[in-house]
């Protein structure tokens, strides 16, 4: 068994590229991810029926489909409509608009949940609807909706472990590839998991320093 982490160890920048990898992808994604949940949240909460019920669809769809046949639908699907992509830009992709739609329904659950008499205040000022949404909307509700933002970014990590089926080289590949070459799975994919929770704890540690300012704004 020692020996075994010996070789992991022996191949440690594969996985450390892989690590890399996964922390970038998973990094762009959320970010990318959250943005699109902003602009579909109003969108889940609109007057018009039609734009309601395709936002709606989309959301619903997106949570109901599992993310492994959503990324296999990108990758190898969408080149019959002649969109042809690389590895990287189809795992983006697909982790993108998959989470876009758990985000738009985080984001909807605490703007709901907040009071309304700041936003009214707001509006007897005369703010406007921009700075309405940035000075008293969008702080408690980042606050608010934080540690469950961050549970949806802990899933984008994990998520992100399937991707290894379009050959992306990100940290389960790197573990994948080891084990093929030498033939170490227990060595191999227990460090990727160590190393896939250290991720995981780094957005913890995030999560908690949230919790902390919005304990303080209290």
């Amino acid at each position: 068994m020692i020996h075994d982490f010996g070789i992991v160890w022996s191949e440690r920048a594969l996985l450390l590229s892989g690590l890399a990898n996964t922390a970038i992808l998973s990094t762009f994604s959320a970010v990318a991810a959250l943005l699109l949940g902003f602009v579909l949240t109003p969108a889940l909460m609109a007057k018009h029926r039609v734009v309601l019920w395709a936002t709606r669809g989309f959301v619903d769809g997106m949570r109901c489909v599992p993310f492994l046949l959503f990324a296999y639908i990108v990758y190898y699907g969408f080149p019959s409509f002649g969109v042809r992509l690389d590895n990287w830009t189809s795992g983006l992709l697909a982790l993108t608009i998959y989470n876009a739609a758990y985000m738009a329904e985080i984001l909807r659950g605490a703007w709901v949940a907040q009071p309304r008499e700041p936003i009214e205040a707001g509006k007897a000022f005369g703010f406007s609807d921009v700075r309405l949404f940035r000075r008293l909307i969008l702080p408690p509700l980042l606050l608010s909706a934080g540690p469950v933002i961050g549970n949806q970014m802990i899933q984008i990590i994990k998520d992100s472990a399937f991707l290894t089926i379009i050959a992306l080289p990100e940290l389960t590949h790197a573990a994948s590839s080891i084990q093929s070459r030498h033939y170490v799975p227990f060595a191999a994919f227990i460090t990727a998991v160590f190393l896939y929770w250290g991720l995981c704890l780094v957005i913890e540690a995030g999560v908690n320093s949230v919790g902390r300012v919005a304990d303080a704004r209290r």
